[in-house]
């Protein structure tokens, strides 16, 4: 039976997913695959039919706007210098997969290996989600047609490291190159970084293209890939606009708690939607635990100031937050064009606009980022602990114009960082934005990798490779020369990638920080589960992944479907 056409007082189906981002479109395509269950998504933002959404570039004008960005703002933190930071998340169908970088990446094989250990389940080992990987995945080099000696290089590949085709995630080559960043690759193979053909094998060290979520020159986000071609199931609506408050959480007669539903504002009604089978929270690493703590599970030194109810004493709720800050080193170049002079004058925007009405290619189909690596930050680090992000182009901040000078970006990222931060209500309100306090550089460790990434850049940046451009350090600057400077300076020019994770993290039973468990259901405080809960997004990762986090976010809602149909 579909469900009804309008919200009304009350509501009944089997399946509730809030958010409908990068998890809940992958949700709530295979739950409402068995045509048994109703399944209703949940979105507090609007349709993704914001032309800028699709154009790759468009990024730039999705990210600040209030159409599809939810406009947070970080506290102001010490390790940045008193500064506070934009932190965009999408608040829109596809979440940040329709605002982000569209960069596929995996992470490391060890990443998930840490997972296993650190939840004692093997089912997160690498070799146990690989599965989940290629479950969706659409690759580029494994088309039909495609180059024969590609394809067979990447047909060499399916055994331990492998790709798929068949599945709704879409991942391509990009469609533009520029001279100044092949330069920046020849430079960084010759400061001893390999040439990286493929970033996703497991071991992603080397330098090379990023590829990206794109098809035929427009970005590819999870509401075209897994919701979209669906929405005519008729036990599958979604609800566009529609803010959930709170859960609505019960004790039992044998003191057992659990979920019946979620009380949501949508067209201007209150309404209780009520789950006959689950609840699943997808609303990301800061959406999931605010909607947590606003129904009583968190903290209870955090909520009971607040005069709500303790309803499960979980100290982890909001706790671990971790990201990837990027150091924006901006290097001044001579004797070729980036995109500061090339997009400078009204002909040079005009031909770019055209070159993307008729090829789809050219800097309007452009990623954030192009170019990355994967290095270590000094010889003796066990593994790839840095990322770059390497773009033609500088800025003194996002949002802020480009420079009138030709210039490159070399962002560089600690991928493990120590650093812990929170995220927490301020107050009962569903209205009122949440405090986010990241707490980057607060270790000694994640200060000294950020100097050592800094030092690593400049060396990258004295190759042979670069020295026909002439390179001069805009940013920090190469007066900056002790530790003590160079820390300063990254807290002064570093800021958020916009990976957050970890605020729901996973863990074993003895963990007092874990909120869910390895089948990602949400603990009770008492040795128990609340019932009929779960958690199915990034704040679930105990530990960040070494790379971008969207695609990491996919595998772990496609291993969770595969448990919610098998449970419930």
């Amino acid at each position: 039976m579909a469900l009804p056409d309008a919200p009304v007082a009350s509501v009944e189906v089997d399946h509730i997913i809030v958010g409908a981002g990068t998890a809940g479109c992958l949700l709530a395509n295979r739950l409402s695959a068995d045509r048994q269950r109703q399944v209703l998504l949940l979105e507090a933002g609007g349709r993704d039919d914001y032309l800028w959404i699709h154009i790759p570039v468009g990024y730039l004008y999705c990210i600040g706007n209030p159409r599809t960005d939810w406009l947070y703002q970080t506290e102001p933190d010490a390790g940045l210098n008193g500064r506070h930071l934009r932190y965009p998340r999408g608040k829109v169908l596809g979440g940040c997969s329709s605002i982000n970088g569209m960069i596929y990446m995996r992470g490391q094989a060890r990443d998930y290996d840490a997972w296993a250990r650190h939840t004692g389940d093997d089912e997160w080992s690498w070799a146990r989600c690989l599965p989940d990987f290629l479950a969706h995945e659409d690759h580029h080099r494994l088309d039909a047609g495609a180059d024969g000696a590609e394809a067979a290089e990447w047909a060499r590949w399916h055994g331990h490291h492998r790709h798929g085709s068949t599945g709704e995630w879409r991942v391509e080559r990009q469609r533009l190159r520029w001279d100044i960043l092949d330069a920046f690759a020849q430079a960084a193979q010759q400061a001893g970084i390999p040439a990286c053909a493929d970033f996703n094998r497991g071991n992603n060290e080397g330098v090379g293209y990023f590829e990206v979520n794109q098809r035929r020159g427009w970005r590819w986000n999870a509401a075209k890939a897994f919701l979209h071609p669906v929405r005519q199931r008729p036990n599958l609506r979604v609800w566009t606009r529609a803010h959930a408050t709170r859960l609505l959480l019960a004790r039992g007669a044998d003191g057992a708690l659990r979920c019946h539903g979620v009380e949501v504002i949508h067209a201007g009604q209150r309404v209780q939607v009520r789950a006959h089978r689950e609840v699943t929270l997808a609303a990301g690493a800061i959406g999931s635990p605010a909607l947590l703590q606003r129904s009583g599970v968190g903290p209870a030194t955090w909520l009971q100031p607040l005069g709500i109810e303790t309803l499960a004493d979980l100290p982890g709720v909001g706790a671990n937050l971790q990201d990837h800050l990027q150091i924006r080193a901006v290097y001044r170049v001579q004797g070729t064009r980036t995109l500061n002079t090339l997009s400078a004058s009204l002909w040079g925007r005009l031909r770019i606009g055209l070159q993307y009405l008729l090829t789809r290619s050219g800097p309007m189909s452009m990623a954030p980022s192009q170019l990355g690596a994967f290095t270590r930050s000094h010889p003796d680090a066990p593994w790839p602990n840095l990322e770059y992000h390497v773009q033609p182009l500088s800025l003194d901040a996002f949002g802020k114009p480009l420079h009138p000078f030709d210039a490159f970006t070399a962002s560089v990222c600690h991928l493990n960082p120590s650093s812990r931060g929170t995220v927490r209500i301020r107050s009962p309100r569903w209205e009122d934005a949440p405090v986010i306090a990241p707490q980057y550089l607060s270790t000694e460790e994640d200060q000294r990798v950020a100097v050592q990434s800094l030092r690593l850049t400049r060396h990258i940046v004295a190759q042979p490779a670069l020295a026909p451009f002439r390179p001069q350090e805009v940013k920090p600057g190469a007066q900056l020369q002790d530790d003590a400077e160079l820390v300063r300076a990254a807290g002064d020019i570093a800021t958020t990638i916009f990976h957050p994770v970890g605020t729901t993290a996973m863990g074993r039973d003895d963990d007092p920080l874990a909120v869910t468990d390895s089948h990602l259901r949400v603990r009770d405080g008492r040795g128990g589960r609340i019932g009929a809960l779960r958690v199915v997004d990034a704040g679930i990762m105990p530990t960040i992944t070494s790379g971008n986090t969207n695609s990491p976010t996919l595998m772990i809602a496609e291993k969770a479907a595969r448990w919610i149909l098998r449970e419930t």
